[in-house]
């Protein structure tokens, strides 16, 4: 040995070293900090794709929240002016000169087509935003509790045979034809039985966890279904819970799209009703911008806010984390 590290010109110390035996360094445990939501976006924003598409969610809500504050929008300005009616784009920079308002040509009223489709996804998106915010609440709420309580389980199951065989989409058409088409009972009708599809989700995704060892040992020690529900399962589950969301907030502004095209929409002028009052336009030759461009905006900001979602779901689960 002693030839060896003359050989390399190796001190022995730097081979061995002595270690002191310290009772209180041995119970220290060196580890990285972990923290779970700065896991989650250093993951996220990882993909350069998801930078893409997050900033091109923010100019879409730019466009919907910020510009209606800064424009003022009147529906029937050129309402008189039959020379400003169902121009196209180019027509309507003849016309108007260029800006922004035109850029997408106007409508039956001599409108800002442009405009009109802003005004609309604020109310739109609005809508998906606040039926997403109480159909998740309450489903994930009630599914946790319900996948736990083997007593609520008998009941709620139910519940969810009986109101999951009706057409969903029949009993928001029907609701919305016997009151009044307006934003509260658009929200009323979205949110009655919506959250029992997300509910019974999360339950069965409780089942397959409930009865895991912490959790036996939690209630074997007297803690309530409610709070082994909120603090136990809950926590694990923010993967899941961000794709429903994922896939519940757009499946609203599509319903909202859908039941305005079939005359059962909205009132306001939503995406929608906007996609409603052009369908004649559809089929007029020199008119079609009048319909696309709703349509084609709304399928964006669907896709958009799917997308974000998704990948933000796959980002909250902690196996990605590694």
């Amino acid at each position: 040995m002693t030839k060896e590290l003359e050989k390399y010109g190796l001190p022995e110390d730097e081979l061995f070293a002595r270690v002191d035996n310290s009772v209180f360094d041995s119970e220290k445990i060196m580890a990285p900090r972990y923290s779970y939501w700065h896991s989650v976006f250093r993951v996220f924003f990882r993909k350069r794709s998801n930078i893409v598409i997050l900033s091109l969610l923010g100019v879409l809500l730019a466009f919907t929240y910020i510009y209606p504050l800064v424009v003022e929008y009147d529906k029937y300005a050129n309402l008189m002016d039959t020379a400003a009616k169902h121009l196209s784009p180019l027509e309507s920079i003849r016309q108007f000169g260029f800006n922004i308002h035109w850029l997408l040509g106007s409508g039956a009223a001599g409108q800002s087509t442009f405009d009109a489709i802003w005004f609309g996804s604020r109310i739109s998106i609005s809508l998906a935003l606040i039926c997403g915010v109480i159909n998740l609440t309450i489903g994930v709420l009630v599914g946790a509790v319900w996948g736990f309580s083997k007593k609520v389980d008998i009941i709620m199951m139910e519940v969810y045979n009986i109101f999951a065989n009706v057409p969903y989409i029949l009993l928001v058409a029907v609701l919305v034809m016997i009151l009044t088409s307006s934003f509260g009972t658009m929200v009323f009708a979205l949110t009655i039985t919506g959250w029992l599809g997300i509910a019974y989700f999360i339950r069965m995704q409780v089942v397959i966890i409930r009865d895991r060892e912490y959790n036996l040992a939690s209630k074997c020690l007297g803690t309530s279904i409610v709070k082994i529900a909120l603090r136990n399962i809950l926590p694990f589950m923010t993967s899941i819970i961000v794709t429903i969301a994922a896939t519940e907030i757009p499946s609203y502004i599509s319903m909202e799209v859908f039941l305005a095209y079939i005359g059962m929409g909205l009132s306001d002028m939503s995406l929608g009703r906007l996609i409603y009052e052009a369908e004649s336009a559809m089929v007029t030759p020199g008119w079609g911008f009048e319909f696309w461009s709703p349509v084609v905006i709304s399928s964006i900001i669907t896709i958009v806010l799917y997308v974000v979602g998704q990948n933000l779901g796959d980002a909250s689960d902690p196996r990605t984390h590694m």
